[in-house]
């Protein structure tokens, strides 16, 4: 229940002709609290609650639990998130035996692409595709919860 991942700007739209699979998002978050956040997950005609504890010093790791529940549930617990829904279109992108997600926003962060990779260790080598820009692992600004609560 460890979630360990590095994320990363992404500087050209390469990654789409890699891209083997996509999904159309909206996420809201129900909570402000620093030490831990509650997701709602809209994912195709899916949803998903999940819980995420603070980030490790290095930003990289941090206690995740997901469970998927009832779409309706989904859509009225939705309803409650904080001020800003999350829009985004998540493109799966295989790079040398790992998975790199690729997030292109709509909505109100319209132009924001980010990239994320998860590994099995903090320490696990990642040669990047070159596509990937700058590192922003641990830059709680483009954590998702804190895009929730800014309008662009």
């Amino acid at each position: 229940m460890i979630e360990i991942e590095r994320k990363f700007l992404v500087k050209s739209m390469d990654f789409l002709e890699q891209a083997t699979e996509k999904a159309v998002m909206r996420q809201g978050y129900l909570t402000k609290d620093p030490e831990r956040t509650v997701r709602i997950r809209i994912k195709n005609q899916q949803s998903f609650i999940t819980i995420k504890g603070k980030s490790s010093a290095s930003g990289m790791s941090r206690f995740e639990w997901e469970k998927e529940i009832k779409h309706e549930d989904g859509i009225q617990l939705l309803a409650l998130a904080l001020p800003v829904v999350i829009e985004k279109t998540r493109y799966f992108v295989p790079h040398n035996q790992l998975i790199f997600e690729v997030d292109v926003f709509s909505g109100v962060h319209q132009g924001l692409i980010l990239a994320e990779v998860e590994l099995s260790s903090e320490t696990e080598v990642v040669d990047l595709p070159s596509w990937i820009g700058n590192e922003i692992t641990g830059d709680q600004n483009y954590y998702n919860a804190v895009l929730a609560n800014k309008k662009s």
